[in-house]
């Protein structure tokens, strides 16, 4: 029946239900974009200028802070039109690409944080072993790898979307190029799509999570056999930040994509989804910077507040 039907070719992004006062608001919140691009960018700056940070620990978080620059700069700024500008127009090809670059980026930040708990677990259980198990050329393997995989894998997806026919009405429900608002817009049955998107969210979401749960299981154990409480101290602190990065990315991920939406009102997912593109993009450096002696070290050493050792 759709094929006598037209089909449409832009969609309208609705955005928040919310009075203009409100936007307003939302608009100046939304600037903290920004600190993201800021916060990020000194974390990358310092791991590349600063010798002491040429260790695979900080060669993974590099990454990290590259993937959420990308990913912030991916929908935030089409995100401050909207809100200034209601009921945004975006054609069909963009609109797919701009999802596809979301649902990659964030494909690669979970493997990219599984590795760095791997990373994690070999500096603290076998650390006279480090540098033979973790080597330049893992490093560069495990991220290309994380890369390549995540872009490939989100191509399924892309796929699967082009297949559907799209014939009105033509309102996004949501503030960004988001898969499950646009399903909602098809003329066709998409429970396929929606069984393949539950299946890829248990290989990228579930799995590692696992894995890096069973990896500070590890780290855990050890970290109770040291004798030292000093040592205690700095292998916690050391592990602390990943965690806090771990469980608001993978949480949130979680609730949003694994969890029934009739738990959850349009309006909470959007609130959800807030949290996890733009303040988990924003908080990544500062919980880093504000946990680790080392990089608080580089920035001093930067500033020449800190003479190099």
């Amino acid at each position: 029946m759709w094929k006598n039907q037209t089909l449409i070719t832009e969609f309208i992004i609705v955005g928040f239900h919310v009075s203009s006062e409100i936007q307003i608001f939302l608009f100046v919140l939304f600037l903290f974009y920004a600190i993201t691009l800021v916060g990020n960018g000194i974390i990358l700056g310092l791991i590349c200028l600063d010798s002491h940070l040429h260790i695979p620990m900080y060669f993974f978080l590099s990454h990290l802070a590259i993937l959420d620059m990308s990913y912030a700069s991916n929908n935030v700024p089409k995100l401050l039109v909207n809100l200034l500008n209601r009921g945004g127009a975006i054609s069909f090809a963009p609109y797919i690409l701009q999802m596809y670059l979301y649902m990659a980026l964030a494909t690669v930040e979970c493997f990219i944080l599984v590795v760095m708990s791997y990373d994690r677990y070999v500096a603290i259980c076998y650390p006279l072993r480090y540098a033979v198990i973790i080597s330049w050329r893992v490093c560069i393997t495990l991220t290309t790898i994380s890369w390549a995989f995540s872009f490939l894998l989100t191509l399924v997806h892309m796929i699967l979307i082009l297949k559907l026919p799209f014939c009105g009405p033509r309102e996004v429900n949501y503030f960004f190029c988001e898969i499950l608002s646009l399903f909602k817009l098809a003329c066709a049955d998409t429970r396929f799509n929606q069984l393949v998107i539950f299946i890829m969210g248990v290989f990228v979401l579930v799995g590692p999570l696992s894995l890096i749960l069973i990896s500070y299981m590890r780290i855990l154990y050890a970290i109770l056999r040291i004798q030292s409480k000093e040592g205690k101290k700095k292998a916690f602190s050391t592990c602390f930040s990943h965690l806090c990065v771990v469980g608001l990315f993978y949480g949130s991920a979680i609730i949003l994509y694994m969890t029934p939406k009739t738990s959850h009102p349009e309006e909470q997912q959007k609130i959800l989804s807030l949290f996890y593109s733009l303040f988990n993009p924003m908080l990544n450096p500062l919980i880093y910077s504000l946990r680790n002696a080392e990089v608080k070290g580089a920035l001093k050493r930067l500033l020449g507040k800190e003479s190099p050792s």
